[in-house]
């Protein structure tokens, strides 16, 4: 069996519990351009990490290369999640062992209602919630499962992103600008929502702009500026430090 490095040697947020989620000294690019730079950090089972920074910061290039799609490119460095090797898989094998994507286009398919978006999912194992369950979480889209998922208000739809997310048997969810269009009532709806999967044992990286709400919700924190790693520690610690905030989020 593959065992992954013990990288929590020297880590200030790694003492008590070995990682569950590593990447290692992470690059990766687009083109000839480097957008993450030499990263590390680990992720808790049943963790909310807020992955945060400025735009172009390399939040989005760092969840895609654990999803390990096609864009951005990594060249270096290693990703391990429950003892198996993610940096040697394809997006469809890492699907395949636990990481589900939802990105910031939510990318619902067209012509398909939601209940038939919900079911491609399930197409092939490791099939996750059921339709039931996934109702039971998210009324709204048992209320409309024979609409069209495109025709859902942005906040409808971001639900099914997730639910689409959760019919599959994943470990981790990797979600990308969540919040983006939404109004607050919808976001309290969302947050709602992601601390019961939470409680589901279920890691989430988070990657908002507001990152305010993203603190209050998140457990650990990382900050990139610059595709680097300037911030790695609790969320609360980055809301009660007013210049850490200013210098590295705008807030």
């Amino acid at each position: 069996m593959n065992v992954k490095p013990d990288f929590s040697k020297g880590k200030n947020y790694a003492e008590t519990a070995p990682a569950y989620l590593s990447i290692w000294n992470m690059e990766s690019y687009y083109g000839e351009s480097y957008i993450v730079q030499n990263i590390s950090f680990n992720v808790h089972e049943g963790e909310i990490l807020a992955l945060l920074g400025r735009n172009g910061a390399g939040k989005t290039s760092t969840l895609r290369s654990i999803a390990r799609m096609d864009d951005p490119q990594v060249t270096h460095g290693e990703i391990w999640l429950d003892h198996q090797p993610l940096h040697n898989m394809k997006s469809h094998e890492a699907a395949q062992v636990g990481i589900g994507l939802v990105p910031e286009d939510r990318s619902i398919i067209a012509g398909l209602t939601v209940e038939e978006n919900l079911q491609l999912a399930q197409i092939a194992p490791p099939i996750g919630w059921s339709l039931q369950r996934l109702y039971e979480l998210f009324p709204r889209l048992g209320e409309r499962r024979k609409q069209e998922g495109i025709t859902l208000s942005g906040g409808e739809q971001q639900m099914l992103a997730i639910a689409r997310a959760l019919a599959r048997d994943i470990k981790v969810l990797l979600l990308d600008e969540p919040y983006e269009g939404l109004a607050p009532v919808i976001v309290d709806e969302i947050e709602k929502t992601l601390r019961i999967i939470k409680e589901q044992g279920i890691t989430t990286i988070l990657v908002e702009q507001n990152a305010v709400r993203a603190l209050e919700l998140a457990d650990r924190a990382v900050i990139l500026e610059s595709g680097g790693i300037v911030f790695d520690g609790s969320a609360a610690e980055v809301l009660e430090n007013a210049e850490l905030r200013a210098e590295y989020l705008a807030i």
